[in-house]
């Protein structure tokens, strides 16, 4: 089940990618969630929160931590349209008070994988960032996941932590 989902979220990743006309790195996924009508905000957020999302007056709002470092912001970005993309159902209608947003939180407990709204964002946000499709085109030659140095490499290019990219790319051998 859980692979069915991870595999339907990337091909969704697959057809954002393709109706915005991305064939280079590093992906505009900030251009990308605007034309799907968010409203990106950035701002200083408790460190433990990366990002959110919400529905205001029909309008989506992405909100990224201002703190955090800018490649982690945009997998937030692609993480927060994941979920734009592939939950906005469970986005509509959210009563908000006070300025506290009902979010879906970006945080420890997201990231441990458990929770499949979480893994399917998270799969489109890797696809999205860090599309197969251009990671082929980088990897011509074998790759070491250890290599530090042609990973940093690619993570420059592809503006994502080196983490991320090494996730990704064992992702993309072992899957």
């Amino acid at each position: 089940m859980t692979k069915t989902r991870k595999r339907n979220a990337k091909q969704e990743a697959q057809r954002i990618l393709a109706e915005h006309s991305v064939r280079s790195a590093p992906v505009g996924v900030e251009r990308i969630a605007r034309a799907l009508g968010a409203s990106l905000e950035v701002r200083p957020l408790d460190e433990q929160l990366s990002g959110m999302i919400f529905i205001k007056a029909g309008v989506p709002v992405i909100g990224v931590n201002a703190l955090h470092h800018p490649h982690r912001q945009r997998f937030t970005i692609g993480h927060e349209v994941g979920h734009l993309v592939l939950h906005r159902d469970r986005l509509e209608g959210v009563v908000h008070v006070d300025k506290t947003y009902p979010m879906l939180r970006r945080d420890q407990a997201s990231s441990t994988g458990v929770d499949l709204m979480e893994i399917e964002a998270n799969a489109f946000a890797a696809e999205l960032l860090m599309p197969e499709a251009l990671l082929e085109g980088e990897l011509t030659t074998p790759l070491d996941v250890d290599d530090e140095e042609r990973l940093t490499a690619l993570s420059r290019k592809f503006k994502v932590s080196t983490s991320a990219m090494r996730y990704r790319l064992i992702g993309y051998f072992f899957e």
